[in-house]
């Protein structure tokens, strides 16, 4: 399966996200998603040759499906599509409500029914030319829009005083400012909508607009003389020298081979704090230097950089529906024929009830124009965009727009210990080794071993006693939970790993690690870590909102019980191979909603098992599958943070679907009744999407730490 990636305009309301969702669905595309925030589309596909196919489709429907790397390069936006139909319909508009102030004025003239025509006409050609054909291409594929009740509002009105022009009906029958009125406030309404739904994407363009930059790159002439020349970095390739100054912007993910740097990854991380680097430490694009100069050499191309990564994981993300929309969902896909009912059901009570043909086609009209199911579309994305694009800004990723809902129900915490609530960077405190091998031979042993190994300790003992003089072996394997095993060249089988490889060989169990060879204990390692310094405040936090935590760790009861003392968890769970981590994760998932935070590598099968896996990762290691939050920052400072924004997040979509739900529940009604004018129906229709946007909005500014 291959995923394709497609920025689309012309998504004006949630109802054309549904639109391009179903169509690509009905086509047999598999996992789609829309970000009508963003315009982004993403899907999978077996076919390639189909896009062109799927590209056409989707234009046909009314959309424009454009190149994204020429989409995020635009340098000079057009002047807003709404905006630009606002301002051609507003003079002609200001003049026909002039007429509403005619016994002040005295301008008898704009009673002209011909003059209001030819002012009004203007007006709804260009609304027509929008509104009215996004609603015929809306029911040709299905979907009808809010343009559809639009277009039948003004029309009604503009028709209702066409006729009574012709007939010389009189003024009672002149309803052309109603006709110009819904439309140029709704070109306002969407104008507002677009440039707040604009914002809720900054911190996502933020990061967009720091992908490209001018790279200094280095390269050699004939002499071998070193040339540098500027370059856009979506130039470079994997190999390639860059020169990085003192205040430039790191240009693409890249390794210093020379020189000392310190560096602020506040873009990538949320930690502002300067970061030093030397040689062989890898820079992240889209980091600043904030001293010193390096030359380093491209690790990653733009499309595959960490900060490309991180775009596209929330671009994704944000294309996801947690359920609590799917109801919206169904409601949006019925709401403009129920409206259509129940607009046709005012006017028939109406004038059976008012003997009043005016009266019942205003009251009919201003329910179609009232009626918002853009606001129940609008309720999830709106916070969704705004929640992930803070998030991605302070170091947080959220893979999945599911754990946004599920962090609500959360009641328990499970932590890792190594590289979690410790540091994991170790340092050898102490060993032993029997008298039969000599100390370079003990060491040159464990080397030899733990060379093999990813985990934290095995590091720090393959760092520590690194040797050109290692032993070589015919079969090494490594055992989760247990330790290393190598068979050498005459059958000697080594062994290095927990307290289990040597629990009938010695009675001392406080070790870290044992090197056994034939069943024979050659001697034992001690290793010291410390612990995070945020590690006691994140517990506290927890546990003063009544959250339980557990430590569950494959280290001995001994250590995880010190630690567990020192940070003040709740309950420890140790010595566990990954397999018995797995069992207890779903154990404990099963009694109730349970978070998990682990390193994202030997704790894989529990993360995904958990309700909601948080991985702690640097940067280099975002591409963790099985974790459906990331904390980017090296830390546990941001776990609080993570849990608030997602039940603020959450709270927000609730709110927001209250809002649309109310709105309608009360405004129809009230419409239907008289109590208000179309055109003060399509001002406050107008502004009901905005009320969504600004709150959606205040989590940019709301408390979550």
């Amino acid at each position: 399966m291959e995923t394709i990636n497609w920025k689309v305009e012309g998504m004006t309301c949630s109802n054309c996200a549904l639109t391009i969702n179903k169509y690509l669905e009905k086509k047999g595309m598999q996992h789609v998603k829309v970000s009508f925030a963003g315009g982004d589309v993403s899907f999978e596909t077996k076919e390639d040759s189909a896009t062109q196919e799927l590209k056409k489709g989707i234009e046909d429907l009314g959309y424009k499906v454009v190149d994204d790397s020429v989409a995020n390069t635009k340098t000079a936006r057009p002047l807003n599509k709404f905006l630009r139909y606002l301002l051609i319909c507003l003079p002609f508009t200001l003049i026909l409500m002039l007429h509403m102030f005619n016994g002040w004025l005295h301008w008898h003239w704009l009673m002209n029914p011909w003059l209001q025509l030819t002012l009004c006409l203007p007006v709804y050609i260009v609304g027509m030319s929008f509104f009215g054909k996004s609603a015929i291409k809306s029911i040709g594929n299905g979907m009808p829009n809010m343009n559809v009740l639009i277009s039948i509002g003004a029309t009604a009105a503009f028709l209702y005083s066409l006729v009574g022009t012709l007939l010389n009906l009189g003024e009672g029958y002149l309803f052309y400012e109603t006709a110009a009125a819904i439309i140029t406030l709704v070109f306002l309404g969407n104008w507002l909508e677009d440039i707040s739904v604009q914002s809720t994407q900054r911190s996502l363009n933020k990061l967009a607009r720091a992908q490209k930059i001018m790279a200094n790159m280095i390269a050699f002439d004939d002499q071998h003389q070193e040339i540098i020349f500027p370059v856009e970095n979506t130039q470079l390739r994997n190999g390639d020298l860059v020169l990085i100054k003192s205040g430039e912007q790191v240009p693409a993910d890249c390794k210093i081979l020379w020189g000392d740097a310190s560096a602020n990854e506040s873009i990538i991380t949320g930690e502002s704090i300067p970061v030093a680097k030397k040689a062989k430490d890898a820079l992240i694009g889209g980091s600043v230097l904030i001293d010193g100069t390096v030359k380093a050499q491209v690790t990653a191309t733009a499309n595959d950089s960490v900060l490309s990564g991180i775009i596209n994981l929330v671009k994704r993300a944000q294309g996801d529906k947690p359920p609590i929309q799917q109801l919206a969902d169904k409601i949006s896909a019925i709401f403009v024929p129920v409206v259509l009912a129940i607009a046709l059901v005012c006017f028939v009570s109406n004038y059976i009830f008012l003997h009043d043909l005016t009266a019942a086609i205003m009251r009919s009209i201003a329910v179609l124009v009232i009626a918002c199911p853009c606001a129940m579309g609008l309720a999830t994305p709106a916070a969704i965009a705004v929640g992930l694009g803070r998030a991605a800004t302070n170091g947080i990723l959220f893979r999945n727009t599911k754990s946004l809902e599920l962090f609500k129900n959360i009641r328990q915490v499970v932590f890792d210990k190594t590289g979690t609530l410790t540091t994991g960077e170790f340092a050898i405190a102490d060993f032993f080794h029997q008298s039969t091998i000599t100390r370079e031979e003990f060491m040159q042993i464990a080397f030899s071993l733990e060379k093999y190994s990813n985990h934290p300790i095995a590091k720090c003992i393959a760092n520590a006693w690194k040797t050109k003089n290692d032993l070589r072996w015919t079969k090494v394997d490594e055992i989760k939970g247990l330790g290393i095993n190598a068979t050498a060249s005459n059958g000697d089988i080594y062994r290095a790993g927990s307290y289990r490889i040597a629990e009938q060989l010695t009675k001392e169990e406080s070790h870290n690690v044992y090197i056994v060879k034939n069943n024979e204990l050659l001697g034992w390692i001690d290793v010291k870590d410390s612990v995070r310094t945020e590690a006691t405040d994140v517990i506290r936090y927890l546990q003063s909102k009544k959250i339980k935590t557990i430590l569950l760790s494959g280290d001995r009861f001994s250590n995880c019980k010190k630690i567990a003392d020192e940070l003040g968890i709740d309950e420890v769970i140790a010595e566990q191979t990954p397999e018995q981590k797995l069992e207890k994760i779903a154990a404990l998932t099963a009694q109730m909603p349970t978070v998990m935070v682990g390193d994202g590598i030997n704790d894989a099968p529990a993360l995904a098992k958990a309700t909601i896996g948080i991985s702690m990762s640097d940067a280099s290691h975002i591409a963790i599958q099985t974790a459906d939050v990331v904390l980017m920052n090296k830390g546990l400072k941001n776990l609080p943070v993570s849990l608030n924004l997602g039940r603020n997040v959450f709270l927000t979509i609730q709110q927001n679907l209250f809002w649309a739900f109310f709105y309608n529940v009360i405004a129809i009604p009230v419409a239907a009744f008289g109590l208000l004018t179309p055109a003060v129906g399509a001002l406050v229709m107008a502004l009901s999407d905005v009320v969504l946007v600004i709150n959606s909005l205040r989590l940019y500014v709301k408390k979550v730490g």
